[in-house]
């Protein structure tokens, strides 16, 4: 189980303090959804059985929580990009803590749609094709 003292003693998690403050989204509540035994296990899953990321197993799930549908629903793509890295490494902190280790290559979860530049409308940066509605890519992982 990875808490929020965990999360920010990471190298990479203490430069999410914005995200972790950020008034918009509870990252408490996606610490708690990341903490799930079985969730957990289909991180694994997706990696080992699926040879998808790690983030595949849980991602439909994960986007079907209320407070992760408003969050996307309502902010624009721009804003939610500090937020969708945190999961990232929260994801490779549930990892790592598993045994697993990054790979240095990204894992396809959405093909995104076209927009003009600087597109500001909520929700705008939905994905068109593939497993997840907000998350375009992903770190993979191995055992070895």
């Amino acid at each position: 189980m990875i808490t929020m003292n965990d999360f920010l003693s990471d190298p990479q998690g203490i430069k999410f303090r914005d995200v972790i403050r950020d008034p918009r989204v509870s990252f408490q509540k996606v610490i708690d959804f990341f903490n799930d035994d079985a969730r957990r296990t289909r991180l694994t899953d997706s990696e080992t059985h699926h040879e998808r990321p790690a983030l595949a197993g849980v991602i439909k799930e994960f986007e079907a929580q209320s407070f992760i549908t408003e969050f996307f629903e309502t902010n624009d793509g721009h804003s939610t990009q500090r937020f969708r890295q945190a999961v990232g490494v929260l994801v490779r902190l549930h990892m790592q803590q598993m045994g697993w280790h990054t790979t240095g290559k990204k894992g396809s979860l959405g093909t995104r749609t076209k927009n003009l530049p600087h597109t500001t409308t909520p929700g705008a940066y939905r994905n068109t094709s593939g497993i997840s509605k907000w998350f375009s890519s992903t770190e993979r992982y191995s055992m070895e």
